[in-house]
């Protein structure tokens, strides 16, 4: 399988890993379930899921680099 094919194979896994957490949003660190909530409130369900998708993908890719152990990220609450 030529590497394109392979990219298109992670992407479609993390927009799913995506949805997942979208669909179990109230599960979720209180700043990360408003962040989505803010989102859904502006725009549309597919383009928060990319979002999503893009921002585990930082989070993935930041633990990787430093060598370090996952951390929660520390979202600003709105009210």
């Amino acid at each position: 399988m030529g590497i394109s094919k392979r990219a298109i194979s992670i992407k479609k896994t993390l927009l799913q890993g995506a949805r997942s957490v979208l669909q179990q949003r109230h599960k979720q660190a209180p700043g990360l379930s408003s962040w989505l909530a803010q989102l859904l409130g502006r725009t549309h369900q597919n383009v928060v899921v990319v979002a999503l998708a893009n921002k585990l993908v930082r989070m993935a890719w930041a633990v990787l680099c430093k060598n370090e152990r996952y951390r929660a990220p520390v979202f600003a609450v709105t009210a």
